[in-house]
């Protein structure tokens, strides 16, 4: 048998010594480990955008910022008037509590009036639904009058979205 058939047979290589096989620690120790790190270290500088500062992505970035679209300071705000509503409150008493209410909306744009004017019906349930299931202690201090407001304009920026609606304003409101 001939040198080249021994080495195929794996038994033993050109120089007639027993051919070493690697042993599975040592294929972990010197292949694997060595290519999860690579790969590791790859992710990081990736995930941490050094790589993008190497390649200029941010260069780019940095000569055309995008302009967030701000209102102007000076322009002046934009009010719109709902309906008054009259609302029955949820009462245990015999006697029935009634809420009447004047709300003005500050809108942010002027533009978007007529879009608030197409929504004005779901705007108005869901301020009738919230607004009878409130109790005479709910309404009580400053505090009461705060979370009203906070809970109507969440209401009424998920009614009126993409639209953005900044304030609700209370011109009057009257418990009996």
């Amino acid at each position: 048998m001939t040198a080249h058939a021994e080495d195929d047979a794996g038994d033993v290589s050109t120089d007639g010594l027993p051919r070493k096989k690697f042993s599975g620690k040592k294929l972990v120790l010197f292949i694997v480990l060595p290519l999860v790190l690579l790969i590791g270290a790859g992710a990081g500088v990736y995930f941490s955008g050094l790589l993008d500062s190497l390649l200029g992505k941010k260069e780019e970035q940095a000569e055309h910022p995008a302009e967030p679209a701000q209102p102007d300071p000076h322009a002046a705000p934009v009010f719109y008037d709902l309906p008054d509503m009259l609302v029955n409150l949820n009462s245990s008493g015999k006697r029935p509590a009634f809420l009447k209410i004047k709300i003005s909306i500050q809108l942010s744009k002027g533009e978007d009036q007529p879009a608030v004017e197409h929504v004005l019906p779901r705007i108005i349930d869901n301020f009738q639904v919230y607004l009878r299931e409130l109790r005479l202690e709910d309404l009580k201090g400053s505090a009461g009058m705060y979370r009203l407001r906070q809970e109507l304009l969440m209401r009424i920026n998920a009614a009126t979205f993409p639209v953005k609606v900044k304030d609700v304003l209370f011109k009057e409101m009257l418990v009996q």
